[in-house]
């Protein structure tokens, strides 16, 4: 097997930065040398691992490859969009060896056999190592009872529970279908936390102020301004969903994951019940730690998503319960519309924002403003997701563990571009950034090199 030493690097894990080498031998991670324990410089990691192609990364970090656990491909149903091969292919230039998609497509996945489908769609495609959550709605709560009785759980690696409006038939609004899901055993419970009465009944409010009809009803002129999204998907709104799942979680003794937190209130929520022993870990993404509701005046659609972004008082507490752990994860959300859907007006511009490619940039620009550990990177990039989702040998800078690796210069300042998403556009492009990706590692081959792509064809694994 070919053998490859990462030399000089700057080894960073949840844990600690040290300084040291790395040593690669065909998929896996088989050595790691760090000076200070009994190594003196990398000459005794040479040694120690003879016949390897020797890369020194000259000081560069060197962390666990990101794995990505909330995105949005739109494969199958909206290609147009996105699709694996492509947006994949854009992970992995952002820094992401893993992903995991979201159910909403369409059809929405919420089946053994959507899943396969899924699965089969991926091999040979993706650029990424990938894997899939399976979706909940009013109905199947019985249906993933029985595979997971039945050892299908291994297909899936979450259980997605929208408890606010969603892309597809994937409302779960009924009381007692949010019990039987809160209830299952042997699988993460995924929710999107907002409330679907509040906003409607926000958006019908908003609708009389703004938008002008005719005589007979039918919409003459939308005039709501983007700014009134985050009073549409308000704060009360994911307050009272969070409240809901958190009560319910401690009842049923649920392993719960709040996906996309973008509230103050949610963080103070969500830390005191870890206080408390609730078993609930925490997601946001880098659309809530860099923007906040003044980007609505001027970029309007391009940074619609759900739930809305808020004020600079919830940014910065976001950025806080990342530096402190109560916000274990950071998931992209990467959520992909053609420039020309989002350039709409306000109720015909759909939600989510493209991001997946410059998110860990993103992060380390914030933890670089803010004094966040980079430990805390590494830990909300790979390590958390790994350990709440049970996924093996991946996430994780230790031998035995799968050669899925990132390379960094936190120092180097670069300005967004053109991405390579399908759609063709982010709401980041033009922001100067720091913590530029330089080379990706993906089961042992170097697969990115200083933003390009040099591997010859897809070569992600079902992870």
């Amino acid at each position: 097997m070919a053998r490859t030493l990462l030399a000089n690097a700057r080894i960073l894990t949840g844990e600690c930065l040290r300084v040291g080498a790395l040593g690669i031998e065909g998929p896996d991670i088989v050595g790691i040398w760090v000076r200070g324990e009994g190594v003196s410089d990398d000459e005794k990691a040479i040694e120690a691992f003879p016949g390897a192609e020797i890369i020194d990364l000259d000081g560069r970090l060197l962390m666990a490859g990101g794995i990505d656990a909330h995105v949005h491909f739109r494969e199958p149903g909206m290609m147009q969009k996105a699709d694996m091969e492509s947006e994949s292919k854009a992970a992995l230039l952002g820094g992401i060896t893993s992903f995991i998609d979201m159910p909403n497509t369409s059809p929405p996945c919420t089946t053994i056999e959507a899943l396969q489908d899924k699965l089969t769609r991926a091999e040979g495609r993706s650029w990424c190592n990938y894997g899939f959550h399976l979706g909940a709605t009013n109905a199947n709560a019985g249906i993933i009872n029985e595979y997971l009785a039945n050892g299908l759980g291994k297909y899936f690696f979450g259980i997605k529970v929208f408890m606010g409006s969603s892309t597809g038939n994937m409302l779960v609004d009924r009381e007692d279908s949010l019990q039987n899901i809160f209830k299952l055993k042997g699988k993460p419970i995924l929710i999107h936390s907002e409330d679907e009465g509040i906003i409607k009944a926000n958006l019908e409010k908003a609708k009389a102020k703004f938008c002008e009809y005719d005589k007979e009803g039918r919409l003459v002129r939308d005039g709501i301004p983007f700014s009134e999204h985050s009073l549409i998907r308000s704060r009360e709104a994911c307050v009272k969903s969070t409240r809901k799942a958190l009560k319910l979680a401690e009842e049923f003794g649920t392993r719960l994951h709040i996906l996309h937190v973008s509230t103050s209130d949610e963080v103070d929520m969500i830390r005191e019940a870890k206080s408390r022993g609730v078993h609930v870990t925490a997601e946001t993404s880098a659309n809530y730690l860099w923007f906040d509701d003044s980007a609505y005046d001027s970029m309007r659609g391009l940074v619609k998503c759900n739930p809305a972004i808020k004020t600079a008082q919830d940014r910065e507490a976001l950025r806080k319960a990342l530096a402190d752990g109560t916000i274990d994860v950071i998931g992209s959300d990467h959520a992909p519309h053609l420039l020309s859907e989002k350039q709409r007006d306000y109720l015909n511009c759909p939600s989510g924002v493209p991001s997946v490619q410059q998110s860990l940039s993103v992060a380390l620009t914030v933890a670089h403003q803010c004094g966040i550990p980079l430990t805390r990177i590494a830990s909300a990039y790979s390590e958390n997701i790994a350990h709440i989702l049970g996924i093996e040998k991946r996430g994780f800078l230790k031998t035995g563990s799968s050669a899925d690796l990132t390379v960094i210069d936190p120092d180097e300042e670069f300005t967004v571009g053109i991405p390579a998403y399908k759609c063709g556009w982010t709401p980041y492009e033009g922001l100067r950034l720091c913590g530029a990706v330089k080379m990706v590692f993906l089961n042992g081959e170097l697969a990115v090199r200083d933003g390009i792509v040099v591997s010859s064809k897809p070569s992600g694994q079902a992870i």
